[in-house]
């Protein structure tokens, strides 16, 4: 017995050594796994989660008054809109008015509060103009009022108000051409105002024709370099790369040669007969869909090519054998095994569309340009980060709910498939 008991002792001993040994080891290669993953995940966070976290974060920021005049904004949020503010919030918003061109931050408060109003830059270099040098809440308030006929009106403190808080809802409702009315009460632009849903619209119209004409033009292409011979494919595909060998502002300014009334396709219209006089084929939409196009069109090559690569030819042939019409075989057959490749190009095609600026703002004229101008605009012109901020997360949230529709028309149409 005693024997017994001494032979299974090591042997409980070497199969716990080894249990130990087995999660030391997949510990290890857990660690080693996370250490290759950690620089990829690190590049993320740093380059897409972090900016697109500020740029929503943007859209609702409204911070600028209440860090040049905090006490001004304290005070003001207390007022209840009926009456004027008292002395107080007069006096407090002339001495830090004051105290924000000493400091550099008028133009700050100038831009946030002309967003409210276009006249208030005006107002204020008025209003400072009037103020004396020091002096007691009194006196700054006595000067306020004496300055501009406007400080007596509720009107002009209900913007102030407006601007105060840490937070607004002021860019996203314009960006979808809305806004607040003086009661808080959130309500439609005048109509000849109303100009970013019309631009929305606009950018999804351009970007699902685009898409359309790539798939139109992108699948028998697809298909014809998936069957014909290795060596044969493999030439064409090089053409097809082609383009990614090219700069993009090459691409578009070569198409504005083209296009234009003595380009190369109205002078070989002319020349051969067809037409009398040039047609307008840029700086209109015809332009901006034929230079999309032309870029876009490999991202929707590939995925198909891709898979259209790895799809048997004998499924097809045992269709036609067994007596189906080669179309039909084709389009019952063969092309449902081709949904995946149809939904990564289209999906990957219109995604980009969506952002273009380049080529829409080159080719396209006026009413042919899309958000990502808009955003440009606001960016670099205007300097106004919150608009600009609004209308691109309007634009990754539509991107985001057309992607989970887009997902799940799919995965119903496979599932009903299989």
């Amino acid at each position: 017995m005693t024997a017994t008991m001494a032979q299974s002792q090591p042997h409980l001993t070497d199969s716990s050594r080894l249990k130990r040994q087995l999660h030391q080891a997949e510990r290890l290669r857990k660690i080693k796994a996370a250490a290759l993953v950690m620089p990829l995940a690190i590049f993320l966070v740093v380059v897409f989660v972090i900016p697109i976290t500020q740029m929503l974060w943007r859209s609702i920021d409204n911070s600028e008054l209440m860090q040049e005049m905090p006490l001004t904004a304290e005070l003001i949020q207390k007022w209840d809109g009926q009456q004027l503010p008292s002395t107080e919030v007069f006096g407090t918003f002339a001495q830090e008015l004051q105290m924000s061109r000493q400091s550099g931050g008028l133009g700050k408060v100038g831009r946030r509060l002309n967003y409210e109003d276009p006249t208030f830059r005006g107002l204020l270099v008025r209003t400072l103009r009037q103020l004396p040098a020091d002096g007691s809440l009194t006196a700054y308030a006595l000067a306020v009022q004496q300055a501009d006929p406007a400080w007596s009106e509720t009107t002009t403190w209900l913007a102030i108000q407006r601007a105060a808080s840490a937070t607004t809802d002021r860019y996203l409702l314009a960006a979808l051409d809305m806004k607040r009315d003086d009661q808080g009460q959130i309500q439609s632009v005048a109509e000849e105002q109303r100009v970013y849903l019309s631009v929305f619209q606009r950018t999804l119209v351009i970007s699902g024709s685009v898409t359309l004409i790539c798939l139109l033009l992108g699948f028998p292409l697809a298909y014809l370099l998936a069957t014909l011979p290795t060596s044969t494919s493999n030439l064409l595909m090089i053409f097809v790369l082609l383009p990614f060998w090219t700069s993009l502002l090459v691409r578009t300014a070569s198409w504005i040669v083209l296009l234009q009334s003595g380009g190369l396709i109205n002078t070989t219209l002319i020349s051969a007969g067809w037409i009398d006089s040039p047609l307008q084929l840029v700086f209109n939409r015809t332009g901006v869909l034929a230079a999309m196009v032309h870029i876009l069109l490999p991202f929707m090559i590939l995925p198909l090519y891709s898979v259209m690569k790895g799809i048997s030819p004998n499924y097809q042939r045992a269709a036609i054998s067994l007596g189906c019409h080669p179309f039909v075989a084709f389009w019952k057959v063969y092309a449902p095994q081709t949904i995946s490749g149809v939904a990564a190009g289209t999906l990957l095609v219109f995604i980009m569309a969506l952002g273009y600026y380049i080529t829409p703002a080159l080719v396209g004229g006026p009413s042919d340009q899309m958000v990502s101008y808009y955003v440009a605009y606001y960016t670099n012109t205007t300097n106004n980060w919150g608009m600009a901020a609004a209308l691109g997360s309007l634009l990754l949230i539509i991107t985001l709910l057309l992607y989970l529709v887009y997902h799940r028309l799919v995965n119903q149409k496979q599932l009903i498939r299989n």
